[in-house]
């Protein structure tokens, strides 16, 4: 084993999955020394390092053991298996660590001038003598007050960070977790590490697990057990689940946290008497999604119950009236739905594209105005609502904003106790409703409500638990009207034609005029395949179209991994459409000026949710700020808080729904086989306005078009509705 210390220049790949690292190292001249002989170090002292760290950030310095090992592909590289961060003592080492981003204040020219300035002596002055930091250039009172307060939070991350050490946790997770807990970081920690699972954003349970076994945690203690259950309940959650079956639950868990079935079911037990679990016949629930789908499933009865008013309105005179004013023609189709929505409190309003659904839903907007009733629009995320706002003309809100959600108390304002003051509801988009979010929303509609839920129960259902659109109309438990009839005007488009096509089994039209609007191009080989999408992006479709490559092409692919995967093309794309600009690296990935990015959580205080996407406008390295336009809306970013965002150049389609683009361009190959299905085909043509291009091969777009079994779901709201108004009638 040897020892060798330097500071990251540079982090050239990184797993997130398993945290294996490729990193660019400055060698200390004293190793630099013993290594040099035998030629496993160049001449200028860079190295590279490989092996697994949990957070790594430019600039910080390692003390690093392992061994040398000559790669015949790279080299010679330092395969290290154990290491520990130290404060840097050479001056490079230190102008890159605080110039890294670790302390407000202080950007790579603030930390170039201080350690000029000072020196060795430069951490003694921050530690010891931080007013005499005036002396540099360009920094006063002001941005002493800052670099002070950061100075004094980064040495509390320092203890939180040392004790961690031994638990291969650094700084990026430090950083969160003394954010998360403060001063008590350490105290909670050992108190529960497995906490952690819940409190802070990308550490899970074997993370927890790992530091909770140093901490001297049993690996048979029930604490542990039932981390693990609810641990494999949330997971499960994350895959669209609202519940396990008690049979997979326990085999499942024994397998997670390698101990015996029965200690297991023992610990499931203690979770269903402490209420931290809910098990009712073979199906075991965490109580936040069970009392959700109870809920749903009580007000939608309720809602549909609610004593219907006679009005005394001539609805065929009426919809002769909006045919004329607006120069429109309804079908009978969409007429029933203006006629049952006076029948009904509740209505679903379901079916594809160019069936209509955005021309009846003005006709119920004119006509509950006719009537005088108070009506709101909404929409699950603020592209939705965006889109929504533009079909109807009408304000359209988030979700989110009409409940009024309060980030400070994690909760909405807008509740059963202070309802909404609306008499009309028209929700858009409903398949990417959750159920969490469903039930928060029917909490704050007062009985008497109209609601009118709208969606194409075709397409991916929600990225969060549930599968709401289909349930409701799967238990017939709410009238429905489907829109089926493709208007004229919509025959003309292939886009339309197709995604009919497609969701009923059939090849879709792929030749025909020249200036269609859908195509599909033939190529078997992935890496030429990912070569024609970024020569299509960057050259083709912008020299032949009026369109931003950037804002106007969006890439969707079935999945991440692969040559047209997510990640391949977004790094394939950045570099032929955004090589320059000020860069900021963070974990295993970098962001540039322009750069084209999205959320990918829920982030309630920024009012910027998963999927919503936007482009970076500055990027501040004194200050450590990232700031990106999010719709016309400039939110800000903390370094810490980068890993909230992705390169979005290339999505995954599951991350497009609620979304439209100019043009989509998506990869179907037999590499993508696991997630080939109809209803993500679907979806991901259904974003087009304009344009869709398919790239691949005929058998995979077969295979996508053939298989209709969508992933199964554990819910029980169709169950519940059923069973709701059964009781009612009763």
């Amino acid at each position: 084993m040897e020892t060798i210390t330097g500071t990251i220049e540079r982090v050239v790949y990184r797993n997130e999955e398993n945290g294996y690292i490729v990193a660019r190292i400055i060698l200390e001249s004293s190793v630099l020394g013993k290594t040099k002989k035998n030629g496993k170090v160049k001449e200028n002292n860079r190295a590279t390092a490989v092996g697994n760290m949990v957070s790594v950030n430019v600039g910080e310095s390692y003390k690093l053991e392992g061994e040398w090992v000559n790669d015949p592909r790279y080299g010679w590289q330092f395969s290290f298996n154990n290491y520990q961060l130290v404060l840097p003592t050479s001056l490079i080492g230190l102008k890159r660590y605080l110039g890294s981003g670790l302390i407000k204040g202080i950007g790579p020219a603030t930390a170039d001038r201080i350690v000029q300035h000072f020196g060795d002596k430069t951490l003694d002055i921050l530690e010891n003598n931080l007013e005499r930091l005036t002396e540099v250039e360009g920094i006063g009172e002001k941005r002493i007050k800052v670099i002070s307060q950061s100075w004094e939070e980064q040495k509390e991350i320092k203890r939180v960070m040392i004790f961690l050490q031994s638990y291969q946790i650094t700084t990026g997770y430090a950083v969160k977790i003394y954010r998360t807990y403060g001063n008590k970081a350490i105290e909670k920690l050992k108190e529960n590490p497995y906490c952690l699972i819940d409190d802070v954003f990308g550490i899970g349970f074997k993370t927890a697990d790992r530091i909770a076994q140093n901490l001297g945690i049993d690996f048979t203690s029930l604490v542990r057990i039932k981390a693990g259950i609810k641990y494999l309940l949330n997971e499960l959650a994350n895959q669209g689940h609202c519940y396990g079956t008690l049979e997979e639950v326990i085999k499942e868990g024994s397998t997670l946290l390698e101990v015996e079935e029965a200690l297991v079911e023992k610990a499931l037990n203690l979770l269903k008497n402490n209420k931290e679990v809910i098990i009712e016949q073979d199906r075991v629930w965490l109580p936040l999604y069970y009392f959700a789908e109870l809920g749903v499933s009580k007000k939608l009865i309720e809602l549909t119950n609610f004593p219907q008013q006679l009005i005394d309105f001539d609805v065929p005179k009426k919809i002769r009236l909006l045919e004329k004013k607006y120069k429109i023609f309804f079908a009978e189709e969409q007429k029933e739905a203006i006629k049952k929505v006076l029948l009904n409190r509740v209505l679903v309003l379901t079916g594809g594209p160019g069936t209509g659904k955005t021309t009846t839903t003005l006709g119920l907007i004119e006509l509950f105005k006719e009537l005088k009733l108070k009506i709101v629009l909404a929409a699950p995320t603020g592209r939705a609502a965006k889109k929504m706002s533009e079909t109807t003309g009408e304000e359209a809100r988030t979700i989110h904003r009409l409940l009024e959600y309060s980030p400070k108390s994690g909760t909405f304002t807008r509740n059963a106790e202070n309802p909404l003051k609306a008499e009309v509801i028209i929700l858009d988009e409903v398949s990417m409703i959750d159920i969490l979010l469903m039930n928060n929303l029917l909490k704050a509609v007062l009985p008497g409500t109209f609601l009118i839920l709208i969606g194409d129960v075709d397409q991916l259902p929600s990225v969060g638990p549930g599968n709401i659109l289909r349930d409701i109309i799967d238990s017939e438990t709410i009238p429905v009207v489907r829109l089926s009839r493709i208007f004229r005007q919509d025959r003309q488009s292939l886009i339309v034609v197709n995604a009919h096509r497609i969701n009923e089994g059939k090849y879709p039209l792929v030749k025909g005029e020249k200036e269609r609007d859908f195509y599909f191009i033939e190529e078997e080989d992935p890496e030429v395949a990912a070569q024609k999408i970024v020569n299509l992006c960057t050259a083709r479709l912008p020299a032949k179209y009026p369109i931003d490559p950037v804002d106007d092409i969006q890439v969707l692919s079935p999945m991440y991994k692969g040559e047209v995967g997510a990640d391949s093309l977004n790094y394939r794309l950045r570099e032929a459409l955004n090589p320059e600009g000020k860069q900021i690296t963070f974990g295993n990935q970098s962001f540039k000026v322009n750069d084209k990015v999205m959320q990918i959580k829920n982030n309630y205080e920024k009012e910027v949710f998963n999927g919503d996407i936007g482009r970076i406008k500055h990027i501040d390295l004194e200050e450590n700020i990232l700031e990106v336009n999010f719709y016309g809306r400039k939110v800000n970013y903390d370094f810490s808080e980068l890993n909230e965002l992705v390169l979005a150049y290339a999505i995954t389609v599951h991350k497009s729904q609620g979304s439209e683009y100019g043009v989509v361009i998506m990869p179907i190959m037999t590499q993508h086989y696991l997630l080939l299905q109809r209803n993500l085909l679907y979806t991901g043509i259904t974003r087009a306005k304009k344009k869709v291009i398919l790239m691949g091969t005929k058998k995979a777009l077969w295979i996508a078009i053939k298989n209709n079994k969508t992933f199964h779901r554990n819910t029980s709201l169709k169950e519940r509705l059923i069973e709701a108004k059964k009781i009612k009638a009763g």
